[in-house]
């Protein structure tokens, strides 16, 4: 048997339309609600997984630097779920790197452990569908799971762990659509999202979004599907809000907004009040994805640009699902 198993991944994050916060089962990571996204074409995560017998225990890397503690637990239950089905006993290094800011609302752990899931699970030598590498994604950070396929993702909450997968709604060319992400902040955020996920039940407010997001997720989909973009503004901007609405409630409460990121959030409103297709959306972190019809995309991502504390402006069309990379594609930085 050779002394190395190894093999790189590449995962795009993805922007929720309709948002996961908050979890039904915290150990599985079985949402509160469905989900609904698209991945972000030309922002990625790149993971080489190597399974060595020399190594003692398992070891991660982020950009260069060792990363222990719960960052390298989350990994590694990761890691023992692919040891347990391939029978292989080796720990492993994890060399990662994004080319986009970490930990500040630009979804980089669904990156990180869709890229781990699928480097893993072929350094293993495991031939796993699609919808079990989403499963396995999910363990390590809940909105991996819909960064596994492509185009538009539903993410199916499930029940439990097998029936809690993402799976392509539709596909990338459906529909030409940018995010204009406005990067207000690149400091990681005190509070993260596993840690803001555990606090939603605390919100008086969290029943209510749960129960509504089947009606929000019925209009999210017909809008796709129609290519109905007004619409897809209304619904994704209430979605945004009732998920910052329950953040806000929660105790303790979370305010994950900047000054710049309502700059932001009210330039859109008056832009699309002048008739021009523009929405927002934001996740766990004060930086605002701005969607639009992909033709839009320079003129809106220049406009961004000039608004008060917009420190720059990332541009993403819809991309494809994640990947593991031929040996001549290149692995990760050491």
């Amino acid at each position: 048997m050779s002394q190395l198993r190894r093999a790189t991944a590449l995962a795009h994050p993805n922007i929720a339309l309709i948002k996961y916060w908050g979890n039904r089962d915290a150990y599985w990571r079985i949402p509160a609600n469905d989900s609904l996204s698209f991945n972000l074409e030309g922002l990625w995560t790149r993971t080489t997984v190597t399974f060595r017998p020399d190594l003692g225990t398992d070891r991660l890397v982020l950009h260069g630097r060792p990363v222990t503690g719960e960052t390298l637990a989350r990994v590694q239950r990761v890691l023992d779920e692919v040891r347990a089905a391939s029978g292989l006993a080796w720990s492993a290094e994890v060399l990662s790197e994004n080319n986009f800011p970490m930990g500040t609302g630009i979804a980089s752990s669904a990156s990180a452990f869709a890229a781990l899931a699928l480097a893993a699970a072929a350094a293993a030598g495991l031939t796993w569908s699609e919808r079990a590498l989403s499963r396995l994604a999910r363990l390590g950070s809940g909105s991996a799971a819909r960064s596994v396929p492509g185009g538009f993702v539903l993410w199916r909450a499930g029940r439990g762990h097998e029936d809690s997968f993402a799976y392509t709604f539709a596909p990338a060319e459906h529909w030409a659509l940018a995010d204009c992400i406005a990067v207000v902040s690149t400091r990681p955020k005190v509070v993260g999202s596993s840690q803001g996920h555990a606090l939603a039940a605390t919100s008086p407010l969290q029943a209510a979004r749960v129960a509504d997001t089947p009606r929000r997720l019925a209009l999210a989909q017909d809008a796709i599907l129609r290519r109905d973009f007004a619409q897809l503004a209304e619904v994704v901007e209430l979605d945004t809000h009732l998920m910052h609405a329950v953040m806000q409630t929660s105790q303790p409460r979370l305010l994950y907004w900047h000054r710049a990121s309502l700059e932001v959030m009210h330039a859109v409103r008056a832009w699309r009040a002048a008739g021009r297709p523009v929405a927002y959306t934001l996740d766990a972190g004060p930086n605002v994805h701005v969607l639009c019809p992909a033709t839009l995309a320079e003129s809106v991502a220049a406009d961004l640009a000039v608004l008060p504390g917009v420190n720059e402006v990332r541009v993403a069309t819809v991309g494809g699902p994640a990947r593991v990379l031929e040996e001549d594609e290149g692995l990760a930085s050491n």
